[in-house]
């Protein structure tokens, strides 16, 4: 299922949940205080307690969810321009070799820049990295017969580890891309949320004021601070996309055609 799907139904079923809890809670109040008396004093300390770690938690996830959003555009650029330092390197080899190295570096680049579009599809993306580590073998097994001679020892040493650096980032930038907090993270999110839209609920039962109309709000603005904060988490799938960083690596296949 399209994750931008998932967290629009999640978030609404918060929405939804906060709402019906605080009203629940509302009228479990109203009867609890014909019984007997309810101290508010005690309402109000656990109410700030659960609001603090709700929005600790939701600070800690929204600040985390930047920042890998922050380090997956920088590998980008720093993957375009891995590429683009080993594809000037070519120079330095015997000219026989360049061509057929040239080439595979444009169909290289053309694969990593096809990954993004593809990330929607686990399959289509597994496909397209083994692609790219088939042509990482292809350039690296070829760069090194083209630089044996004693006459290119200077070119074996700047060339072989600007190619070692066009690998190895993409590992990092894979296991950027799967990087996200475990699933127990959003389920405690969403149950202290839950919460806090009970006990908001039964607070206001204390103090005799219904408002509803702030009860839906607080649930709508928790639900649209958390849509958000899944939405950067997964920047392919939502509004908040890496479309523009990744045209670094569109423009550079472009380059070496």
């Amino acid at each position: 299922m399209n994750r931008t799907l998932i967290a629009e139904i999640a978030c609404i079923s918060l929405f939804l949940g906060m709402s019906s809890l605080s009203i629940i809670c509302y009228r479990f109040g109203r009867r609890r205080l014909q019984k007997e008396y309810a101290p508010s004093e005690v309402s109000g300390v656990i109410i700030s307690a659960v609001f603090a770690l709700l929005g600790l938690l939701i600070a800690f996830t929204f600040s985390g969810a930047y920042s890998r959003f922050d380090t997956r555009r920088q590998l980008i650029v720093q993957e375009a321009n891995a590429i683009g330092t080993a594809y000037l390197r070519l120079d330095l080899l015997p000219v026989s070799a360049q061509a057929p190295l040239r080439e595979k570096f444009r169909a290289y680049a053309v694969s990593r820049a096809a990954l993004y579009e593809k990330l929607t599809d686990a399959s289509a993306a597994r496909s397209e990295l083994a692609r790219a580590s088939a042509l990482q073998k292809e350039i690296w097994a070829h760069a090194v017969a083209a630089s044996t001679g004693p006459q290119y020892h200077s070119a074996r040493i700047l060339l072989l580890p600007a190619l070692n650096e066009m690998i190895d980032i993409v590992t990092t930038r894979t296991v950027a891309i799967q990087t996200h907090p475990p699933l127990l993270i959003w389920a405690m999110l969403f149950t202290i949320a839950l919460a806090c839209g009970g006990l908001t609920g039964y607070r206001a039962a204390i103090s005799g004021q219904p408002g509803y109309f702030y009860h839906i709000l607080l649930a709508f603005i928790t639900a649209s601070v958390l849509y958000v904060t899944l939405d950067i988490e997964y920047p392919r799938y939502g509004l908040v996309r890496l479309d523009t960083v990744n045209q670094v690596l569109v423009e550079l296949a472009n380059a070496l055609k």
